[in-house]
C-alpha cells in the first residue's frame, strides 16, 4: 500500500504540515514548573459541581506554579450541543471565581493558542490526521451503520469483547483498489486509528492521584475523524493539547478507560505526554451505602442549585477546597483571615476514590462565611441575590439600604458572631420581622392567661422609653416580671419550677412576640432600636386590641 498516495487521495486540500504548525504554536515561555492546564467542558447546557471541582484544582494547579488555565470548548459532539450553552458555562464559571487567562469567551476567544473551540479546529485536525495516513497509522472506514450493527451482535452472540478490532477490522487491510471505487461512489468514510496494541499486553502508568496503575493495552481501532471530517473527542483532545502546550491534563476518573487509547495516540502522533490527573466522583450517603451524584436524581449536582438557595461564592469555594485537599480546614483554623489562595494546593492529596458531599456541612462552612462578612457586604450580595430571585424582596431591601445594613449588623463583628444565616434564602425569614409586610401575628403559649399576656403588654408600654440604654430597659422588664407576681430568679425558678407561675424570661417573650411575633429573635432591645418608637408601640398595641 502506498500511504503518502492514500493521504494525498483522502487529504488533497491539505497543504500545511505539522512542522508549520508546531511554528505556529510554539512552546510557551513559561517558568520552569510551571503548569499548563485546561478546561475543556462540552456545552451540554448543564454545569455541574463535578466541572467546579476539576475547575479549581486545575486552577489552583495553574496559577501557584505561575501556570496557564485556558477554557478550550469541545464542541466536536454537534447531537449534544445546547445553544447558549457556552454563555452559561462561561458565566456560571465566572460566578464561581475561576478566572481564565486565555481561550474561549462570550466576547470573542483569546490568546495566541486559538481557535479555542473544537468545531473551528478542523483544518489543524487534517493535517494530522494526514500524517497518520501517510505513515500506515490510520485508515479509512466505510464500514454502514448496518454492518457495525450485524458485527456488534455476532461478537455479542459468542460473548466476545465488543468492537473494531483483529479480524472484525473489516477495512483495516484493505487494498487501494477497494478504497477508491467506495470514494468514486461517494460512499462516507471515517477515519480509524490503526492499533498495534494486544490485550495481552499491559503496562505501568503513573497517575497523579491514582498513583500507579496497571493498564491494558488497547486493540480497538477507534475512530479519528468522524464523516463529516469532524475529529472524535480522543483525536482533538491529544492534537489540542500538544499544541496548547498542555502540561497536565485534569479530569473526571471516568476517562480511566480510555487512557490506554489516548497513551497510544500521543505515540503515534510523535507527542510528549501530558501529566494526567484522573479526579474520583463527586458521591452522596443513600441510606448506608455511598453512590455517585447523579444529574437525574440529585438537584445539588448542579450549579444553579447553589446559586438559587443562595450560596455565596466563597462558600462553595472554600467547602469544596475541604474536598480537595484534607489537609485545607486545619491550615484555615490556623489562618482564619487568610485568602484562601494562600494554601498550598497539592493534587496528590486529592482522594482517588471521590469525595463524599455533604450538604450538612456545606452549609456549617456557608455560615461561618457569612459570619465573617462586614453587614455591607451582606447586603450587596443578599440585594443581588434577592433581585435574580425574589423582587419583592429585593425592592424592599433596596427602598432603604441603612436600614437594611443596620438589621444584617446585629451581632457582627467580635469573636463570636451571629451565625443566623446560611444562605441568602433563609434572610427574608431571619429579616422578615423588621418588615411590616412579612410580619407574621404572635401565637401565645395556652398555658399563660391572655389578661396576663395584656397586663405585661400595657405595663411594658407605659414605662418603654427608646432613650434608655439596654440595662435601664432590661430593669424594667425585670419589674414589670415582680410586679405580676413572676420571678426574676431563674436559679429559684429551676430548683421549684411549681411555686411561680412564671419567669423574667417568659415576659419578655410576650414582649418579643408583640413585636416580632416570634418567639426567637436577635436581641430585642436591638431590634426596637432598629424599628424606632413608634414602630414598636404601633406592634404592640396591635396585639392588644387582638388580645
Amino acid at each position: 500500500m502506498d500511504y503518502q498516495k492514500l493521504a494525498e487521495i483522502l487529504f488533497p486540500d491539505v497543504s500545511d504540515t505539522p512542522e508549520m504548525l508546531e511554528e505556529r504554536f510554539p512552546c510557551r515561555n513559561a517558568p520552569e514548573g510551571a503548569v499548563i492546564t485546561r478546561m475543556a467542558p462540552s456545552p451540554t447546557g448543564f454545569v455541574h459541581l463535578g466541572n467546579l471541582v476539576q475547575g479549581l484544582t486545575s486552577e489552583r494547579m495553574a496559577h501557584q506554579s505561575g501556570g496557564v488555565l485556558f477554557l478550550r470548548v469541545e464542541d466536536t459532539d454537534a447531537k449534544r450541543e445546547v445553544p447558549g450553552a457556552v454563555e452559561v458555562l462561561i458565566n456560571t464559571l465566572k460566578h464561581y471565581g475561576i478566572q481564565f487567562d486565555e481561550g474561549a469567551a462570550i466576547d470573542g476567544d483569546f490568546g495566541n493558542y486559538g481557535p479555542y473551540r473544537q468545531r473551528q479546529r478542523a483544518a489543524i485536525y487534517h493535517v494530522y490526521a494526514k500524517k497518520l495516513v501517510s505513515e500506515g497509522k490510520a485508515y479509512p472506514c466505510f464500514c454502514t451503520e448496518e454492518e457495525l450493527g450485524a458485527m456488534r451482535e455476532k461478537q455479542e452472540a459468542n460473548k466476545e469483547t465488543t468492537g473494531y478490532y483483529g479480524k472484525y477490522a473489516m477495512w483495516r487491510d484493505r487494498t487501494m483498489e477497494d478504497i477508491q471505487a467506495q470514494l468514486e461512489a461517494g460512499n462516507p468514510w471515517v477515519l480509524r486509528f490503526r492499533s498495534t496494541g494486544s490485550i495481552e499486553n499491559q503496562f505501568k502508568f503513573d497517575d497523579v492521584v491514582k498513583g500507579k496503575l496497571t493498564i491494558t493495552e488497547n486493540d480497538v481501532d477507534h475512530v479519528l475523524l468522524k464523516s463529516d471530517g469532524i475529529p472524535t473527542y480522543h483525536f482533538a483532545h491529544a492534537v489540542d493539547d500538544h499544541l496548547m502546550r498542555t502540561t497536565h491534563v485534569v479530569r473526571g476518573d471516568e476517562w480511566l478507560p480510555t487512557l490506554p487509547f489516548h497513551i497510544q495516540l500521543f505515540q503515534a502522533l510523535g507527542f510528549k505526554l501530558p501529566k494526567y490527573v484522573h479526579i474520583g466522583p463527586l458521591m452522596k450517603m443513600d441510606g448506608s451505602s455511598k453512590r455517585k451524584l447523579s444529574k437525574r436524581k440529585d438537584p445539588e449536582l448542579a450549579l444553579t442549585f447553589y446559586k438559587a438557595e443562595g450560596f455565596p461564592v466563597a462558600a462553595v469555594y472554600e467547602y469544596i477546597m475541604t474536598l480537595l485537599n484534607s489537609n485545607y480546614e486545619d491550615w484555615r483554623r490556623a489562618n482564619p483571615d487568610a485568602p484562601a489562595t494562600d494554601f498550598k494546593f497539592s493534587p496528590k492529596k486529592l482522594n482517588p476514590a471521590g469525595n463524599l458531599f455533604d450538604y450538612a456541612k456545606l452549609t456549617d462552612v456557608s455560615k461561618n462565611v457569612i459570619s465573617k462578612m462586614t453587614a455591607e457586604e451582606v447586603y450587596a450580595l443578599l440585594l443581588e441575590w434577592a433581585q435574580e430571585f425574589d423582587a419583592d424582596f429585593a425592592e424592599k431591601l433596596a427602598a432603604d439600604k441603612d436600614y437594611a445594613v443596620s438589621i444584617l449588623a446585629i451581632g457582627r463583628g467580635g469573636k463570636k458572631p451571629r451565625k443566623d444565616i446560611a444562605v441568602w434564602k433563609e434572610a427574608k425569614p431571619y429579616m422578615g420581622l423588621f418588615y411590616d409586610a412579612y410580619l407574621q401575628p404572635p401565637v401565645f403559649d395556652e398555658k399563660f392567661d391572655k389578661a396576663t399576656i395584656r397586663t405585661v403588654l400595657e405595663k411594658f408600654l407605659a414605662v418603654y422609653d427608646p432613650a434608655d440604654d439596654s440595662s435601664v430597659w432590661f430593669d424594667k422588664v425585670k419589674s414589670i416580671t415582680e410586679e405580676i407576681g413572676y420571678t426574676t430568679d431563674m436559679k429559684a425558678y429551676k430548683a421549684d419550677p411549681e411555686a411561680f407561675p412564671g419567669t423574667v424570661a417568659d415576659v419578655s417573650t410576650f414582649i418579643r412576640q408583640a413585636v416580632t411575633g416570634q418567639t426567637n429573635s436577635p436581641d430585642l432591645y436591638t431590634v426596637m432600636q432598629i424599628l424606632g418608637k413608634e414602630r414598636s408601640i404601633a406592634r404592640i398595641q396591635a396585639v392588644l386590641e387582638k388580645l
